[in-house]
């Protein structure tokens, strides 16, 4: 993992856009896309299902929020698009001049935007980066789930 993979595959507050669920080329989308794949035509076969496990019954609701998924409707929050509309972080990175938020003189700040709970994992994943670096981060969170 170079820097520069890491630039790509971490927004700059630091969570992983690769697992994001509206990331379009990200795991979730790719699977839910696969999914429906293998389960096409199955909602005929749903409500005879249920007979047998009723929890076969939820399969409508199952199958609209696999449709959901599988959109992936966001390019990352790099490309200035993210799933926390009040987010700050894109521009002011970009404003700053630098690609994640430990490296901004002024970090710690409370400019981004976040929610209590998003800003305190902000800054425990911005203070891990400035102590491994992105690339240490990447690799130590890479197979850690996202939510």
């Amino acid at each position: 993992m170079t820097y520069a993979d890491s630039v790509r595959a971490l927004a700059p507050c630091g969570l992983s856009c690769e697992k994001c669920l509206a990331k379009d080329d990200g795991a979730i989308a790719g699977h839910s896309r696969e999914l429906l794949r293998l389960l096409t035509n199955f909602e005929r076969h749903a409500e005879r299902f249920a007979g047998m496990n009723p929890v076969f019954a939820q399969y409508p609701a199952f199958l609209d929020m696999t449709k959901h998924l599988a959109q992936g409707n966001c390019k990352g929050c790099r490309a200035g698009e993210c799933l926390h509309k009040g987010c700050r972080v894109h521009s002011c990175v970009k404003a700053k001049g630098v690609d994640f938020c430990f490296q901004c003189a002024e970090f710690p700040c409370t400019n981004t935007g976040f929610d209590p709970f998003l800003q305190k994992r902000w800054q425990a994943m911005n203070e891990r980066m400035r102590e491994v670096g992105p690339e240490g981060f990447y690799a130590e969170t890479k197979d850690l789930p996202r939510y």
